[in-house]
């Protein structure tokens, strides 16, 4: 049998349900481009947020001139789950986006076979830490532009251009908001790793 199969043998004449294969990913990018919200969006649990709120002390550190309605900050990580299908079950780290706490990465992204770098195209050099932290890292990730009011400020090839990214890293445009988009985009990381593995 192979690992992906749903069935593995108990005892002669009889079949058990394997759990499904879990997946770590994690969820990376700068302050308030929606990682608490992809989480939220597409796990099967309630998910485990570190949500703090934002001091007056915070506030002057952060920027928040794009986000004027966010009142609290992750301080830890986010935690959810999705599952795939029968044979694959999805972990979901969320990163704290504040360079204050990149302290806590190593050990968020250990064992995560692949990583999502959102970005909000307004302030794209809030993303630059996590894109260079997944290359410095070899760890597969695609960047998933969040499309904040539905708009976008710049076409994917000059978010390509801007972030210095190769043409096998993959760019798409996604709702953070949205169950379906996060799914996709998810997808999109697990081809990515699937592609690494193969080499």
């Amino acid at each position: 049998m192979t690992p992906t199969e749903p069935l593995v043998r108990a005892s002669a004449g009889q079949s058990a349900v394997r759990p499904p294969l879990p997946v770590k990913l994690v969820i990376a990018g700068g302050f308030g481009v929606g990682k608490t919200t992809a989480v939220g969006s597409i796990s099967e649990i309630e998910p485990l947020t570190t949500e703090a709120a934002i001091t007056e002390v915070a506030a002057g550190v952060d920027d928040l001139s794009h986000t004027p309605r966010k009142t609290t900050t992750t301080v830890a990580m986010d935690f959810g789950c999705i599952t795939i299908d029968p044979t694959l079950k999805l972990y979901l780290f969320g990163t704290p986006g504040q360079e204050r706490f990149g302290f806590m990465w190593d050990d968020i992204v250990e064992g995560a076979v692949g990583g999502l770098v959102i970005v909000d195209t307004r302030r794209l050099d809030d993303c630059y830490a996590a894109v260079d932290y997944f290359e410095h890292k070899q760890i597969p990730f695609a960047v998933a532009v969040n499309a904040f009011d539905g708009q976008v400020a710049h076409t994917l090839e000059d978010v390509r251009w801007a972030l210095d990214v190769s043409d096998g890293v993959p760019l798409l445009v996604f709702d953070a908001r949205e169950r379906g988009s996060v799914r996709d985009a998810l997808l999109v990381v697990l081809e990515q790793a699937l592609a690494r593995s193969e080499r």
